[in-house]
């Protein structure tokens, strides 16, 4: 791996000779997410919101769609808050707005320097040099009630993203972050020796944690449609709220992502260095061991409103090896598991969205990773027979009310999904799911429902409610993925939440006000039952600036 990454670094030196104009991507978890799903549906054949399925999402593509919402006869369609949120769009996206040096200028820069424009601490916004710098801020003061302890979140950084020449895009993200999160919390911290969605992290004050969470990615264009990144960052593939594919709940990850966008036609192939499931020394400093793994998604719109997609991804490992017959872009990843041997865990899944009379869309993937028609039709619960299903709707000014938004969603995973003979080609990274953070033998319903009745005020009802089969005796019944298949307590007998079924909630009630551009006051309160145990209640009050807020949606 080692080689291709020298070889990564030297063409990105390289390639300004070749590069067209290139987009950094808008931030995980951006409040334009909103808006992206609002506009997908009400537009229903955008050429570039139809693939928004792949997050984050190019800052150009999402410019360029906002022009054409403006432009186009829908424009009677969009709400008052649209247009707000459309504007404030065009501030935060600059490098790609159509505008004049007056346009998103402040009334009252600070030393005629800082923020002169709203969106942004530092802009520097020339012919050929773009740069944009601004600081990263979380405070939450946190109470659970089943803790005495003064819990809280604290996270400092920064953020900077540049375009070079038009020809080169990069963007840097390093926040730290101490942490003293609810109970359940710290217990799946100490079960799985992870901090969800982040990397290393080390002891803060016997109950809390501290860790840094570091990112980064260099963009260019290869030739006309193909678009190519090189960095450390996550990934989201799907319309849901859950992805069955790819999520962004884990630590990032090393990858070389290429992409090709042409008309109604999207292909994108990943290669990625992902961690190992591991136990860390605290007294010693460890290598930690290596995997790989390669995605291919393809997609296309027949119709416009309808965007089909077939996806194939692998999971490996090799001591002091990586299998370059995973490298070709435009080979069957079985097909080339198949010619070594088919030692690996390979996958398979299809997705497909439909926009439906600019109020609905409609949205599913299911993800094959083994089956045998035999068992099948046999019906006897083999333990092989490994799949997973989602199927949802998203219907938005639901009632005739204006940026009223429902979404429900359903989740259905078999036990041993994303698990393989050989722990290090289960579907993990960093001690993490790469996908569904409640792994696998689970039925999961999701409901949410978000107003946004003034540009600065949001409002949200969300709740998860799931039934997961649980490992008892000490026996392996397919819900923990991190353990060998080959563990498994019995040939058959699976069905959705076997043995014992656990039935679990999670609600939550969450207000946001933003005061200033990108920069909010907002309060969480949820209400969780985990199987046997009391019901749970927390909440917590802060500021968040510039980034993404923490879910505890597990």
């Amino acid at each position: 791996m080692q080689i291709i990454k020298s070889f990564l670094v030297a063409f990105i030196f390289i390639s300004p000779l070749l590069t067209k104009g290139q987009s950094t991507l808008l931030p995980q978890g951006s409040k334009e997410n909103i808006l992206m799903d609002r506009l997908e549906i009400k537009m229903q054949s955008d050429p570039s919101l139809n693939f928004s399925f792949l997050k984050p999402f190019s800052r150009k593509s999402w410019v360029a769609s906002v022009l054409r919402a403006q432009d186009s006869s829908m424009n009677n369609q969009l709400t008052s808050v649209d247009r707000y949120n459309m504007s404030r769009s065009m501030l935060n996206n600059i490098e790609w707005a159509k505008h004049d040096s007056n346009t998103f200028k402040s009334k009252h820069p600070i030393l005629k320097t800082f923020y002169r424009d709203p969106a942004n601490l530092l802009l520097i916004d020339q012919k050929d040099f773009f740069l944009a710098l601004n600081p990263i801020l979380q405070l939450q003061a946190i109470h659970d009630d089943f803790s005495d302890k003064f819990l809280y979140m604290n996270t400092r950084g920064a953020v900077v993203r540049s375009l070079i020449a038009g020809k080169i895009g990069f963007h840097a993200y390093l926040t730290e972050t101490q942490e003293k999160p609810p109970l359940f919390v710290r217990n799946r911290v100490e079960e799985f020796r992870a901090v969800p969605g982040a990397g290393l992290y080390k002891r803060f004050k016997q109950t809390g944690y501290d860790y840094f969470d570091a990112r980064g990615s260099v963009f260019f264009n290869a030739a006309k449609f193909i678009d190519v990144q090189f960095g450390y960052d996550k990934l989201f593939m799907g319309s849901g709220y859950r992805s069955l594919f790819i999520s962004d709940y884990s630590n990032s990850h090393l990858f070389f992502n290429l992409n090709l966008h042409a008309g109604r036609f999207n292909y994108m192939s990943r290669v990625m260095e992902l961690t190992s499931q591991y136990t860390r020394r605290v007294d010693k400093d460890t290598l930690f061991p290596k995997k790989y793994a390669v995605i291919h998604h393809m997609s296309f719109n027949a119709p416009k409103w309808l965007t089909i997609g077939l996806f194939e991804s692998i999971v490996f490992g090799r001591q002091d090896h990586f299998e370059f017959s995973y490298l070709n872009p435009v080979m069957f990843l079985r097909v080339a598991e198949l010619q070594v041997g088919s030692p690996d865990n390979s996958f398979v899944g299809f997705d497909a969205k439909a926009n439906i009379n600019k109020r609905l869309q409609l949205y599913g993937q299911v993800l094959i990773d083994e089956f045998n028609m035999k068992y099948i039709r046999q019906r006897n619960g083999w333990w092989g027979n490994k799949w997973a299903f989602q199927g949802g709707l998203k219907y938005i000014d639901v009632f005739g009310i204006k940026n009223l938004d429902f979404q429900l969603e359903t989740n259905w995973i078999r036990p041993f999904t994303y698990s393989h003979f050989d722990t290090i080609a289960n579907y993990t990274h960093y001690n993490q799911p790469i996908a569904h953070p409640l792994m696998s033998n689970i039925r999961e319903y999701i409901a949410i429902m978000r107003l946004q009745p003034l540009p600065k005020w949001t409002f949200q009802a969300k709740a998860i409610y799931w039934q997961n089969g649980v490992d008892t005796a000490g026996k392996n019944f397919g819900n923990n993925i991190f353990l060998s298949n080959e563990t498994r307590a019995t040939f058959d007998g699976y069905h959705y939440g076997s043995p014992v079924s656990f039935k679990n909630l999670n609600v939550n009630l969450w207000m946001a006000y933003e005061v200033k551009e990108n920069f909010f006051i907002e309060g969480n309160l949820y209400l969780r039952k985990a199987g046997q145990l009391a019901n749970n209640v927390f909440g917590s009050v802060g500021i968040r600036w510039n980034m993404q807020r923490r879910e505890y949606d597990y």
